[in-house]
């Protein structure tokens, strides 16, 4: 397997391009891609990681 390697400002230039692709969504857009996200999250994280993950999310939620 080759490893590819990519150099600082190709780097930069990445995060910028996708930042900028971030930014220029409506917001209701973003939002509606967010909820999906944490819907299909749970069961994931849970499924590979155990109980872990919902303990801490649990306990940083009561924190606040």
């Amino acid at each position: 397997m080759e490893v590819r390697r990519i150099s600082g400002n190709d780097y930069v230039k990445f995060v910028t391009q996708q930042l900028v692709q971030y930014m220029e969504q409506p917001s209701s857009e973003r939002k509606k891609k967010k909820e999906e996200i944490h819907q299909d999250n749970p069961f994931y994280v849970n499924r590979w990681l155990g109980m872990l993950p919902f303990a801490w999310k649990t306990i940083r939620r009561k924190a606040e």
